[in-house]
């Protein structure tokens, strides 16, 4: 094998073995050892874990999973290719994609099921892409609570700038790939898949299917009056509503017999009364429940059950990965970790270009649960956090993360991963100058 042809093929492992073997030839193990930073580093990754697992894990990623796979079986190819693809009216492509927000309460990491989804089911990259981004920037609950709390400027730059950015991000993605897009279209062009229920019928199921994933994440709000504050009182039996529902179409549309759909209908209401205090355990099990039905359902059934396996065994183990590695650089809110949150607080001060790239680039890769963006702001700007920075961050922030990176590049590539990280930083440091400038 010639030089050049082995630096061509090998290179990318041969810097890869050289580079472990420099960081394990100088590894510093008596600093480690004495390091209480890198102790609480390792504990703090380990809690970020499994608050994840209980908290998101459950309500968020397995509702998403659901949906995921629904749009592999249910929508046919032809239909997201027509509303969704390169080819589609981009008024109503990106017009759709860039407000789905203000109706999915999802953070990073639960939009990307979803994005995977249409994604692969022929959406052109520029809308898919828009959908990614505005999932979790502009879910309605989140601006509110921004203005509330942060302010009505703030809430205000955050929803239009979200809306905005995901035009932009999605139509420059689509300029810059623009050849592979269109390959990639015309390659599914062919498929004549049609769904057999009719388009209203197909918009009802996903319509529940979003609502338990909606209603079974709703935020606690601060005041206990209002309708804000009714729906959380009274999520659970919105969610169960939406499971009976659920259960009456598994028998009508995709035949599952109903004496399974009872066993798990039964089980699950014993343990919503048995555990009335911590719903978590009959959501889980009528979780594990509806899993059942679908994979023992011969049909259209176990075709979604396999689908929705297809995205959570690709998907999950990166997330959790990335959680892992986000918890043990920046560590849980008011928990430090390898990175001091002092010098975070330093960085972020003021309004130059540099604090608001920092807040850009910060935020693309912690970990955001939904909502709770605004009260680590509400601490950061409490400890000299400029305004514009803090723009930044909530347009960088909930959209993107560690964990959300490592599965878009699973999905899209090295390339277009790097790329629509690029676009988020450069947008948001940009929009943070602007606002503290002008605005703030």
């Amino acid at each position: 094998m010639k030089a050049a042809s082995f630096w061509k093929e090998e290179r990318n492992i041969l810097l890869a073995v050289v580079g472990i073997f420099l960081l394990c030839f100088y590894l510093p193990i008596e600093a480690l050892q004495q390091s209480e930073r890198l102790e609480n580093a390792f504990w703090e990754s380990l809690h970020l874990v499994r608050w994840y697992a209980q908290e998101h894990v459950l309500l968020c990623l397995i509702p998403a999973f659901f949906i995921a796979g629904a749009i592999a079986v249910f929508i046919s190819e032809d239909s997201v290719i027509k509303y969704l693809g390169a080819k589609a009216n981009p008024i109503i492509a990106y017009g759709v994609a860039s407000v789905s927000g203000s109706v999915l309460a999802v953070c990073s990491c639960t939009v990307l099921p979803l994005f995977a989804g249409i994604y692969r089911m022929g959406a052109g990259l520029g809308p898919a892409i828009a959908f990614l981004y505005s999932g979790p920037a502009i879910n309605v609950l989140a601006v509110i609570l921004t203005a509330r709390i942060l302010g009505l400027p703030l809430g205000i730059a955050r929803a239009v700038g979200a809306i905005i950015f995901s035009l932009i991000i999605g139509g420059i993605m689509a300029w810059l790939f623009r050849h592979e897009d269109l390959e990639q279209i015309e390659s599914q062009l062919d498929d004549d898949s049609q769904s057999d229920r009719s388009l209203g019928q197909n918009a009802l199921f996903f319509a529940i299917l979003v609502g338990i994933l909606v209603f079974a994440n709703w935020g606690e709000p601060e005041s206990s009056q209002g309708l804000w504050a009714d729906i959380y009182n009274n999520r659970w039996w919105f969610t169960g509503g939406l499971g009976v529902a659920l259960a009456v179409i598994l028998n009508r549309w995709l035949r599952v017999p109903w004496g399974k759909i009872l066993l798990v209908a039964i089980v699950t209401l014993v343990l919503a009364i048995r555990f009335r205090e911590t719903p978590l355990a009959a959501f889980s099990f009528a979780s594990v429940g509806l899993s059942w039905l679908t994979l023992t359902t011969p049909g259209e059934p176990q075709e979604w059950f396999t689908a929705s396996w297809d995205n959570a065994k690709q998907i999950l183990p990166l997330l959790l990965m990335g959680v892992f590695i986000a918890g043990a650089l920046l560590g849980r809110p008011g928990h430090e970790a390898l990175i001091p949150s002092d010098w975070v607080a330093q960085l972020v001060g003021g309004n130059s270009l540099q604090a608001n790239f920092f807040a850009s680039f910060a935020g693309s890769l912690m970990y955001f649960a939904t909502l709770t963006e605004v009260p680590i702001l509400q601490g950061l700007m409490g400890n000299g956090m400029g305004d514009g920075p803090a723009l930044a961050l909530l347009l960088a922030g909930p959209a993107l993360s560690l964990p959300n990176l490592l599965v878009i590049r699973q999905i899209i590539g090295n390339q277009k991963t790097l790329a629509f990280l690029v676009l988020v930083v450069i947008m948001a440091t940009l929009s943070g100058v602007i606002y503290g400038t002008f605005f703030a």
